[in-house]
């Protein structure tokens, strides 16, 4: 996918409205096109109206706040969502991971970082719209790129989970680089260290504990008994490692 092969539709959420139109000028002068809001209620109508294929939202805004508008959407929309996080604060950054922020970026950013994080994960993403049709879920699960995984099935194509029925499940770009990881390296242990390495990009400055939450969120979603986990389980000051059922 090339930045000249599509307008990506995006939707800038803060309550500094300098911001906001500082945001949406520059991306607007890279092929986007750009809806703004100052606050979730904004928000929900702008998705309403219109889907949006990437949202920019500010963890810090009077009312209800960036971590708390990303949950409540999460229960019914899967569109990526890069969040805006204060630059010491590394407790919105895990937060922002741990509610199913795709990355996030710390104030005061560089335009040009943001815009590279953007179509970043514009390009994990896209293959998600090529997913087949609800009516066809069965035929989804046959399709040779679909593998499976704990008590679910990775589609590769899609890049999300599909239970056994067919039903999608979304996981986020950082969630399903992960489980490609695992799924690459099965049984063997993989250190938090190694797992940066091959999943992420150093330059996004990643952190040992995004690693921890990523794997909590994909054993809720994958493990029959996540409190219990059998396909990703931890090897005590070491790692974890990523068993395979024998199911084929």
């Amino acid at each position: 996918m090339t930045e000249d092969a599509l307008q990506p539709r995006l939707i800038v959420v803060d309550d500094e409205e300098d911001l906001r139109d500082m945001v949406a000028e520059y991306m607007e002068r890279d092929n986007c096109l750009v809806r703004t809001a100052s606050r979730g209620t904004e928000l929900d109508r702008l998705l309403t109206e219109q889907a949006a294929d990437l949202i920019v939202l500010d963890v810090n805004m009077p009312g209800e706040d960036g971590l708390s508008i990303l949950q409540r959407i999460r229960r019914w929309n899967d569109t990526p969502v890069i969040m805006l996080t204060a630059a010491s604060n590394i407790s919105d950054k895990i937060a922002a991971l741990d509610v199913g922020a795709d990355d996030y970026m710390t104030k005061p950013f560089d335009l040009r970082e943001l815009k590279a994080r953007i179509w970043a994960v514009l390009r994990r993403n896209h293959l998600a719209a090529a997913v087949t049709p609800s009516s066809d879920k069965a035929a989804r699960v046959a399709r040779r790129n679909v593998r499976p995984f704990g008590k679910m099935f990775v589609d590769l194509d899609a890049r999300c989970l599909v239970q056994a029925d067919g039903t999608f499940q979304p996981v986020t770009a950082m969630e399903f680089d992960l489980l490609e990881v695992f799924m690459q390296n099965p049984d063997r242990v993989l250190t938090r260290d190694r797992l940066l390495d091959l999943a992420h990009n150093r330059d996004h400055d990643p952190f040992d504990r995004s690693i921890d939450v990523r794997v909590t969120r994909i054993r809720k979603k994958i493990e029959h008994n996540p409190s219990k986990p059998q396909t990703l389980k931890t090897v005590r000051g070491a790692g974890y490692i990523y068993t395979p059922s024998k199911r084929m």
